[in-house]
């Protein structure tokens, strides 16, 4: 095993969890680094993960992490930031300084193998053309893991990813729960969902394969759903089929702009209806040499959605994820 010791950066989290199993599966010793321990306790039982507390935006903790491993994986991602040019601080720290702190870092520690999660939609060099702040963000993160010395990195761009306790499908199935009519901004928006055990897997295979060294991935669905019909599906297997009214762009960024605004998590906003200007749509097949049939949709999706999406959503509240 090339490198059976790795720090997950962003381990706590839906995709985080799946990889983080995936790397014990293969009895990989894991480290998971944690601002606030009790994020990280359904992580525990795993045999072969260790949980740290610990801020990775901290060079000096970060450099003490990546010394004692042989690779490294970035999870690392956000929904919402303020607003500012050309992405905003937040946006800033999680997906620009913090990719080059850790490229920096393994390239000072003689960590070579650095894996990192960008996102669908993102293009090289458009870190000033793309229509949002997030996915301006994660360009640039691209581009400073690609411009580091001496390191095999491979960057994936999942697309919206879905499986039991994600916060995209089980979001609309519990609104349907409450709502009478879902008011939709930017409905035909195009996604193709990919589901979270082929993205864990995709990270884990990669892992040891020299030919995915300096390679950049797409990873999607088989299919491709309008927001429309993906909020449908939500609530048709929940339980909860409501009437759906496309909103024209001006009253949909009104929408998103309440939202933004509104007390409570933030449910949506005008960064992310800038950022379904674009599809979500993979330029072809998933990469032959990833090895990956990417799973349907309706092979997973209903039955977690059947079985009560407010039961994850209080598990997710509850880990803060």
């Amino acid at each position: 095993m090339a490198h059976a010791r790795v720090l997950l950066v962003g381990g706590t989290g839906f995709i985080g969890s799946q990889i983080a199993g995936r790397l014990a599966a293969g009895n990989r010793r894991v480290l998971v680094p944690t601002r606030r321990y009790e994020r990280a306790r359904h992580l525990l039982p795993l045999p072969t993960v260790e949980v740290v507390e610990a801020d990775v935006h901290d060079d000096a903790q970060l450099r003490r992490l990546i010394g004692g491993v042989d690779a490294v994986i970035n999870l690392v991602g956000i929904l919402h930031g303020r607003r500012g040019s050309p992405w905003g601080p937040e946006f800033d720290k999680a997906h620009v300084r913090l990719p080059a702190r850790i490229a920096a870092a393994c390239a000072d520690s003689g960590v070579r193998r650095l894996l990192h999660m960008s996102a669908l939609g993102v293009q090289a060099g458009s870190e000033r053309s793309a229509p949002s702040m997030y996915l301006r963000s994660k360009a640039a993160g691209e581009q400073a893991v690609r411009n580091a010395p001496a390191l095999d990195w491979t960057i994936f761009r999942p697309s919206v990813v879905f499986g039991p306790g994600d916060s995209f499908l089980n979001l609309f199935a519990r609104l349907q729960a409450w709502l009478p009519v879902m008011a939709l901004a930017r409905a035909g928006a195009r996604f193709q969902p990919v589901f979270v055990g082929d993205v864990a897997r995709a990270f884990v295979d990669a892992l040891d394969a020299p030919a995915t060294h300096g390679g950049c991935y797409e990873l999607a669905g088989p299919d491709v759903f309008t927001l429309r019909e993906l909020v449908a599906l939500a609530g048709l297997h929940a339980g909860h089929e409501r009437p759906i009214v496309a909103l024209p762009d001006g009253l949909g960024r009104l929408q998103a702009t309440l939202l933004e605004f509104a007390p409570g998590p933030t449910l949506m906003s005008r960064d992310n209806f800038d950022s379904m200007a674009i599809d979500n749509v993979a330029s072809g097949p998933i990469a032959p040499g990833l090895g990956l049939t990417p799973t349907p949709l309706a092979a997973i999706a209903p039955a977690y959605l059947r079985r009560g999406p407010a039961r994850f959503g209080r598990e997710r509240a509850r880990a803060r994820r």
